[in-house]
């Protein structure tokens, strides 16, 4: 068995108040911390191609090409 050592990170966001509480809810309804939400939702197989998806509508309504 051989072991790999994983290097860690932290990730800092700031968000508004409203947005928190939306996160807080949405975790509290699955039981699980706001953190442990939004990693499950980076790691989540569709994130790239949803990601993708909003920063291509963003670069449109702000009209960047």
């Amino acid at each position: 068995m051989t072991l790999v050592a994983m290097g860690t990170s932290v990730l800092s966001l700031r968000m508004d108040g409203e947005l928190l509480e939306r996160l807080r809810d949405r975790a509290a309804k699955r039981g699980m911390s706001v953190q442990d939400y939004v990693v499950r939702t980076l790691i989540r197989d569709d994130f790239d191609e949803r990601f993708q998806s909003a920063v291509e509508e963003t670069e449109r309504f702000y009209g960047v090409t």
